[in-house]
């Protein structure tokens, strides 16, 4: 039997089996298994099918022997906790991109497809994650599927050829995007799109060259993980052969020409910068006075005090609901209470506005939207998982998470070139927790998206930059951590990827989350204070990770552990105190220096008398003269 394609129903093993179609068919292709299994190779002759059972469309093998009996089994991947016994029933619920970011399982348990007898298979072709397509030294072809799991199903060989026309069959379905390093490597993607529809999968984790995609065949899910070291060139080393032009060449060694992926104007942090001792810190209580704060008509009259005590101690619970509408932007600073008056019916007219642009699209217009259908779908299947151990959200049929869509949707018509995309539900729900309100935690998230919005871009290009200036500032705040972190393949901190998506929301408690996000909120004490936090964290962890016998699989698994058992307030002391801990240096890297903000380039005009001192260099100048004050006990002010 040769290949065939079909639109109708058909192939002897299934012709009985309800709702199914057979797409695409091909005889003579072969495992060749193991020889762990019988100290002999074997070679099993089978289909390969592209198929649709209930309109799901799936990739089978089975082998010759197996036709007449019943499909192959599937076995959908869950999340942590949740198992892995057969459901045939079980709608997967999560993200396979988030999965690989937030998940660690030492013993490889996360596995999308089960074998029925001994070697058959079904992939549903949403679980597909890569496909490597090569050519045997008889000259035959064989391609490795990887699921999204980290998988590698056995590798198919086409003794009769066809796999031209198999990748033509799969491309009705998903999109093969070649690596552009490894034009026999492809990566699988649905057909939508739309800014991170598929999620972090387009982050082309195996740019960093042939021998990375060699171990990602032997090791899928290390490697994926390991991926994300291509944005720092601390790192690379452990990602080369030993041999390799990289390892050769050195910063003093002009004669050797540039490697095209180093970073331009990359500037190396020293291991020999003297940070001298790392000052003590005290957090402050909650911000419980507002009254005070405003005048006769309603002005806040100084805000930066208002900032100062949030940064320091957060907020009171019964004062958030009216103080995040102006650190969010909701509210300008110096509004009287009659304009803020105006602006809550001017934002309100605007957010039922474009609430009935997406509740008047009729079932027959969304058919004809798929982008809009798309944000929709990822929008009901995202709320219905966020925060449901909060009792605002808990329960069926609560009007929580009613809002908690709508909101969304309408973010949708708000920034329709960004739309929905995974995450922003979790930075939602507080806001919609303590304003109770609709419209105001609408145009608060809208207010937090301006900070992070580049974070959920299609680019990804500011998550990579945020992971290459988290590594700038740990490799001059512990080298010998980085080093460590280096040796053990782990030297990109990807691990921290999540920590600065969305910053650290599932990392702490709610109730945490609230006073942390209001502490960054006031931009103080500098420019990506949130990268300080992700290095305290670190710090916390120096001695578990250092004085072990940890591996990359083991650090990932010991730094996701610590979800929900980091105490907060120690983490801001020792955020803060690093960030004193690095402006008291004299010599501390210009690099360092421009990722906290602190770097004020020098001007021609620095002289003149009327040339005024930057922000930067004042906030520098009021932390440094604060860091030295013997009365550090009671905190140490901000501008």
């Amino acid at each position: 039997m040769e290949e065939r394609s079909s639109d109708s129903g058909g192939g002897r093993m299934e012709q009985n089996i309800p709702d199914y179609k057979l797409i695409f068919e091909k005889e003579g292709v072969y495992l060749h298994t193991n020889a762990k299994r019988s100290n002999q190779d074997t070679t099993i002759p089978g289909f390969i099918r592209v198929v649709e059972r209930a309109g799901v469309p799936a990739l089978e093998w089975s082998p010759l022997e197996d036709e007449g009996r019943c499909a192959p089994a599937v076995l959908y991947s869950k999340k942590d906790g949740e198992g892995g016994e057969e459901d045939t029933h079980f709608d997967p619920g999560y993200e396979p991109d988030w999965a690989v970011i937030s998940t660690v399982k030492k013993d490889r348990e996360h596995v999308p497809v089960k074998e029925s007898d001994q070697w058959s298979f079904s992939l549903p072709l949403s679980e597909l994650y890569s496909l490597r397509r090569a050519r045997f030294s008889l000259g035959r072809n064989f391609l490795v599927l990887t699921s999204r799991g980290g998988h590698p199903l056995p590798a198919l060989h086409f003794h009769r050829g066809g796999t031209r026309e198999l990748l033509r069959a799969l491309h009705h379905y998903i999109v093969l995007d070649p690596s552009p390093v490894d034009g026999r490597l492809y990566l699988a993607y649905p057909h939508e799109t739309g800014a991170l529809s598929h999620s972090f999968d387009r982050l082309h984790l195996l740019d960093d060259g042939s021998d990375l995609v060699t171990r990602f065949i032997q090791d899928p899910y290390a490697t994926t993980f390991g991926g994300f070291s291509k944005v720092t060139n601390f790192f690379k080393a452990a990602l080369r052969p030993p041999d390799s032009p990289a390892h050769l060449r050195t910063g003093q060694d002009p004669n050797l020409p540039p490697q095209s992926d180093d970073e331009p104007g990359f500037e190396l942090i020293n291991c020999g910068v003297e940070l001298g001792p790392r000052p003590d810190v005290t957090r402050g209580q909650p911000l419980d006075k507002w009254e005070e704060f405003l005048d006769p008509e309603g002005r806040v009259t100084n805000p930066d005090k208002i900032k100062e005590l949030v940064f320091r101690g957060g907020i009171m619970p019964s004062l958030r609901r009216e103080i995040w509408k102006f650190l969010l932007g909701f509210y300008p600073w110096n509004s009287t209470t009659k304009e803020r008056e105006d602006i809550l019916r001017f934002k309100t007219d605007e957010y039922f506005r474009m609430k009935v642009q997406w509740k008047s699209v009729t079932e027959e217009q969304e058919m004809r939207n798929s982008l809009l259908r798309g944000y929709r779908s990822l929008i009901e299947r995202d709320v219905s998982r966020t925060d449901r151990h909060n009792t605002f959200f808990s329960g069926n049929n609560n009007p929580g998470l009613t809002l908690l869509n709508d909101v969304l949707m309408t973010y949708c018509m708000f920034n329709f070139d960004l739309g929905y995309v995974q995450g922003m539900s979790d930075l939602l729900a507080p806001l919609l927790f303590i304003t109770q309100n609709e419209v105001e935690s609408f145009w608060c998230l809208t207010g937090f998206m301006e900070l992070v919005h580049q974070n959920f871009e299609e680019s990804q290009e500011a998550m990579k930059q945020q992971l290459l200036k988290l590594s700038i500032l740990l490799k001059a705040l512990d080298p010998e951590l980085c080093d460590f972190l280096d040796s053990q393949d782990s030297g990109s901190l990807c691990f921290c990827f999540r920590w600065l998506l969305i910053w650290f929301k599932r990392e702490f408690s709610f109730e945490d989350i609230l006073t942390l996000w209001e502490v960054q909120w006031t931009g103080l004490p500098c420019d990506n204070f949130h990268l300080l936090i992700a290095c305290s964290i670190l710090e916390s962890q120096r001695g578990e990770l250092i004085g072990s016998d940890h591996d990359f699989n083991t650090i990932l698994k010991h730094i996701n552990e610590l979800t929900m058992k980091l105490d907060l307030q120690s983490v801001l002391r020792g955020a803060e105190a690093i960030y004193l801990q690095f402006i008291q240096c004299k010599e501390l890297p210009i690099k360092v220096q421009k990722v906290l903000g602190l770097h004020v380039p020098p001007s021609s005009d620095e002289d003149s008398p009327d040339s005024q001192p930057g922000e930067a260099q004042r906030l520098l100048s009021q932390s440094q003269a604060a860091a030295s004050s013997s009365n550090s006990a009671r905190g140490h002010p901000y501008p």
